[in-house]
């Protein structure tokens, strides 16, 4: 018989029971009755392709392969060990004469069963692709094995949406949780009674809303900031609450808010000429200066309130927004101010439910992710109630007299966002 070859460690022999031999630095006993990791099966598993078999709660004597394969950049698979190997051995018999394999093969013994794993040599520095999503074998209560996705396992990680702004000293990155969660606190100081219109005998709720669509015009022709409009809104509100006003006079609060707003807000302040021509000169300068001082004397000179815009602001950068979600947001919520039915829900639920409703309206589903609802404090079945108004309100926007806040999302400036399809489905699931 010849004598092996000793520089070819293919054809060297594993060793018997009774004897030790010294193989690429280890000594193997006979003891332990296992065969040498580096021995070849030529004949069972000739031709097959790399392939990874994952080699879970291995004892400390089969380290070695387990580090040989962390340094050819394998990554384990989590699926049972029963159902890899079944798998693995009819890969075998299905490619075993398809294509020859430059890889070397190892045979290994685990738990009395036959285990092959393939290490590449050729492609060790080669990252292996990553597979698109990864399943774990469990066994339900029937004893049944199947398969879970490990998306149904793990959620989804709650992201950090000011680590980028750390360098900006603009974002506060040190206090804006804090000032969130005291705006959170505060809202409620900005907030109305639903049903204050009943104090009211001479105006009624349609009259707020031709009154605030009519704002919302004036708004967009001098071209000021969001947080004017959204500031003016509440100032009539918070005004109304307070104070009985007859209907000739309805629109001269409105116009006294909006100045007020505008000398909180802008930089460069409306001119009380331009208030008086654009109401067709209804009222004279000093009605004007004096319904500006009965306002501020009675909601006590308190113009530092929380409204749903900074709220949006904050929510919008949570669900890491893009123009077109910005925008469709923006008009749901909009439509929201003309709606006296929309004073029940809170400044930081209405900016919530605006981006959930936009999200749904955009990509035809229901999203609601871990990041937003650990960012706006509500979870998605808490904004259906409001999101269900939105749609309907976005339906009929174009219709009736009170289409101010659909013409002006109409442009081109606004994208044509008011023409967007409105997310029907979200009425049929709440009817559900």
């Amino acid at each position: 018989m010849a004598k092996p070859d000793e520089n070819n460690p293919a054809l060297i022999r594993p060793t018997t029971v009774q004897g030790s031999e010294m193989m690429g630095g280890r000594k193997f006993d006979g003891k332990n009755r296992r065969r040498a990791l580096s021995v070849i099966s030529q004949e069972v598993v000739a031709g097959a392709p790399p392939c990874v078999v994952n080699k879970r709660g291995l004892p400390e004597k089969h380290a070695v392969c387990e580090r040989n394969l962390r340094r050819q950049g394998h990554r384990p698979i989590t699926r049972s060990f029963a159902a890899q190997l079944g798998s693995t051995q009819q890969h075998l018999l299905e490619e075993k004469s398809k294509k020859p394999s430059t890889s070397a093969q190892v045979l290994d013994v685990v738990e009395g069963r036959n285990l092959l794993i393939y290490v590449d040599e050729e492609n060790e520095v080669k990252d292996q692709p990553e597979p698109m999503f990864l399943e774990q074998a469990v066994e339900d209560e029937t004893g049944q094995m199947e398969e879970v996705e490990m998306e149904d396992i793990f959620e989804d990680p709650v992201m950090d949406i000011d680590g980028c702004d750390v360098k900006n000293s603009l974002a506060v990155v040190d206090y804006v949780d804090d000032i969130y969660a005291f705006y959170k606190k505060m809202e409620c100081s900005s907030c109305v009674p639903p049903d204050y219109m009943a104090q009211q005998f001479d105006i009624n709720e349609k009259m707020r809303a031709i009154l605030i669509d009519w704002l919302i015009e004036v708004h967009h022709k001098f071209e000021l900031r969001d947080e004017t409009l959204f500031l003016t809104v509440n100032l009539i509100d918070r005004f109304l609450a307070r104070q009985r006003v007859v209907k000739k006079k309805l629109q001269l609060v409105g116009l006294s808010a909006l100045l007020l707003a505008c000398k909180y807000e802008e930089v460069c302040v409306v001119v009380v000429e331009d208030l008086i021509f654009i109401s067709d000169r209804a009222y004279a300068r000093k009605e004007l200066l004096d319904m500006e001082k009965l306002m501020l004397n009675t909601i006590q000179f308190n113009m530092s309130v929380p409204t749903p815009y900074v709220f949006m602001r904050r929510f919008l950068k949570a669900a890491q927004s893009d123009k077109k979600l910005e925008l469709l947001s923006f008009f749901l919520i909009e439509l929201c101010l003309v709606e006296y039915e929309m004073l029940k829900f809170s400044p930081s639920l209405l900016a919530a439910a605006a981006i959930y409703t936009a999200y749904c309206t955009l990509y035809g589903f229901k999203q609601w992710s871990k990041t937003c609802e650990w960012y706006t404090g509500y979870s998605e079945d808490n904004l259906l109630e409001c999101s269900g108004l939105m749609v309907t309100f976005h339906q009929r926007a174009g219709t009736g007299k009170l289409t101010g806040v659909y013409r002006k999302y109409s442009t081109s400036r606004f994208g044509f966002t008011a023409k967007s399809e409105p997310a029907r489905f979200l009425l049929v699931d709440i009817q559900a």
